[in-house]
């Protein structure tokens, strides 16, 4: 197998950055840990933040983005999978921020390298409390287990391109076909983030008031359609136009989209998030989003959030996929990490 310099930017870009904070650092934090986890997710972090992307101040991953404000309005279906209190009447108010993948602040939208997109939903509840949940534009991660990525990591640092053929990351993308197909497919670029479909991809388990539990992964799907662009409108786009439509969008009204939730089949596994689960498993239509505005200094909203997928309320709980967990902890770190590198700027 051979891909192209441009393919293998896009490996060491969107396949390395934007899953990368989902493995880093997790064993730092567990106290059970043995010494193998913690060297791996040592490795894992360090060869995030050397990135040459990354900027001080700034996510590792997803740094590009914007915030928004808008409501969730449950369905009456919400309340029957879940006893989660935006699941029932009422709506709730939301903060969510659209996103690039890769660590680079500035990347260009038009970018083959800026996927995969995110989409990550704050639902503040009343009482003052919070839940979070946060998608990506592709159907399924890279990889399913944190040593995987190691050796993704390691494949793209070993690889010169004035090398001949194979380059290590030829042969890893060779030998996992789901990563290559994260690689490949995050490279398209949509007309609009609101024309974007985003997919939790990790398992949750919804218990409804009487006690019954359900594994399910979040769809977000948007009203208006999906849409991408070919290659050639990509290149004629400037490099900051997903932000731009997005705000030209919200000003003729609200831009949409519909929350599911895709249930798990008897002997689907939920502890895996690089494999999809087939179209014909039930969906239920948890509720509608509506974005009504950007928020009015997005770049200092974004500095001061963090979201985790392990932010849950009563009525959802993990399941026995590892990644919320892991992904928690590389989201502290990193946000720790930027406000410390913010902090001494002179």
């Amino acid at each position: 197998m051979r891909i192209s310099s441009t393919g293998l930017r896009r490996a060491t870009g969107a396949a390395v950055l934007a899953v990368g904070a989902l493995w880093a650092a997790t064993a730092l934090a567990a106290e059970a840990a043995d010494t193998s986890d913690r060297s791996v997710a040592e490795q894992i972090f360090d060869a995030m933040v050397q990135d040459p992307g990354t900027r001080p101040g700034h996510r590792v991953a997803h740094a590009k983005g914007i915030v928004c404000e808008g409501t969730f309005v449950p369905s009456a279906d919400a309340a029957k999978l879940s006893k989660a209190a935006h699941f029932q009447r009422g709506s709730v108010p939301v903060t969510i921020r659209f996103s690039d993948g890769p660590a680079n602040p500035i990347i260009a939208d038009n970018s083959p390298d800026a996927g995969p997109r995110g989409m990550a939903i704050r639902f503040k509840l009343a009482g003052g409390g919070l839940t979070d949940i946060e998608g990506l534009s592709h159907n399924g991660f890279a990889v399913g287990t944190g040593e995987e990525f190691l050796a993704l990591v390691k494949a793209v640092a070993a690889t010169d391109s004035s090398k001949v053929h194979p380059w290590p990351i030829e042969d890893f993308l060779a030998k996992h076909p789901r990563a290559l197909k994260f690689v490949q497919e995050s490279a398209v670029v949509p007309a609009s983030f609101g024309t974007t479909a985003y997919f939790s991809n990790n398992a949750f388990v919804f218990v409804d008031k009487q006690g019954v539990k359900r594994a399910g992964r979040y769809q977000f799907l948007p009203v208006d359609g999906r849409r991408d662009l070919s290659d050639d409108d990509a290149k004629a786009m400037p490099p900051n136009f997903l932000s731009d439509e997005l705000g030209a969008r919200l000003a003729k009204g609200p831009l949409k989209f519909r929350l599911l939730v895709q249930l798990a089949n008897p002997g689907d596994k939920t502890n895996d998030a690089s494999l999809v689960w087939p179209d014909d498993r039930r969906t239920v239509e948890i509720g509608t989003i509506s974005i009504a505005t950007i928020v009015a200094d997005s770049n200092a909203a974004e500095k001061a959030l963090v979201f985790f997928p392990t932010a849950l309320t009563e009525g959802i709980e993990l399941s026995d996929d590892p990644l919320p967990q892991l992904r928690t902890t590389a989201y502290a770190l990193s946000f720790a990490r930027r406000l410390q590198q913010t902090s001494e700027r002179p």
